[in-house]
């Protein structure tokens, strides 16, 4: 049998905290070897059997592996004990359009998906509490990760300087090349350009591209919310230069397979 080679950190006492690779599983071609996206155009029998050896590798039930179906939005969900007595169908639906979700309860995985996107994992040990969060270019300039950390502290009385944050693979600022339209609704924005972008002329000719710092961006929001940078940590993996390891969108296209970045109490 297959075994999903994750990538781990050490994130928080009592806490697994991991990104998939894409080694270890059953899933063949842009998909391959493992994921467990179920929108991305893998094979259904493929997922579902890179979901039961993730699931061995965890040591938890299927319904414990949370996976929200993202749209690159701000909108986070709670996971409570009601939520996995319910009917897969209606788990779905509750799901359905949710970018971070989090959880104060043992032994359930809440991730999210991502192949370029930036994810950031949040552990609040002194209330027991974690937090996946997807925040691509458009989750980012919504600034989700604050949203997730406010919902933390309604939910749980989180105190953001007692968090720590991983962030995980995700495509670095050498790499993320974006159009005039999209710097300019950074600056509508307000982010602070001179720290986030610069104009990179192009190998193919004399001219110039904006580039974006993602990763960057996500720390400043989480050290924003009141985040120490001592417990801000970057896993530094660029997704569009590690294709052989990592899912990236932009150099094997959007059917292909995506990347599991997730976070659980033990």
């Amino acid at each position: 049998m297959q075994k999903p080679q994750l990538h781990y950190y050490d994130l928080d006492d009592n806490v697994v905290a991991f990104s998939s690779t894409r080694h270890g599983g059953y899933s063949t071609g842009s998909h391959g070897e493992f994921n467990i996206n179920e929108h991305c155009g893998d094979d259904a029998s493929a997922i579902a059997r890179n979901r039961q050896i993730l699931c061995e590798e965890l040591g938890v039930a299927d319904a414990n592996v949370i996976v929200p179906h993202q749209t690159h939005g701000v909108e986070v969900r709670q996971i409570a004990a009601d939520f996995l007595a319910l009917p897969l169908p209606v788990r779905k639906m509750i799901l359905d359009g949710v970018d971070a979700v989090m959880t104060n309860l043992e032994n359930v995985c809440v991730g999210v998906s991502t192949a370029d996107c930036i994810p950031i994992l949040l552990s609040d040990s002194r209330h027991g509490a974690v937090c996946a969060v997807h925040a691509g270019w458009r989750g980012t300039l919504s600034r989700v990760v604050m949203r997730a950390v406010a919902e933390m502290r309604l939910a749980y009385d989180t105190n953001p300087a007692d968090l720590k944050a991983v962030i995980g693979p995700g495509i670095s600022f050498d790499a993320f090349e974006v159009g005039d339209e999209v710097y300019e609704q950074f600056v509508a924005a307000n982010f602070d350009m001179q720290d986030i972008s610069r104009q990179i002329k192009m190998n193919s000719s004399e001219e110039y591209k904006w580039h974006i710092d993602l990763v960057e961006c996500n720390r400043q929001q989480l050290q924003q919310c009141g985040l120490a940078a001592g417990n801000i940590q970057s896993c530094d993996i660029c997704t569009y230069s590690n294709t052989d390891d990592y899912f990236s969108a932009r150099k094997l296209g959007i059917d292909s397979g995506r990347i599991y970045s997730a976070v659980m109490r033990k």
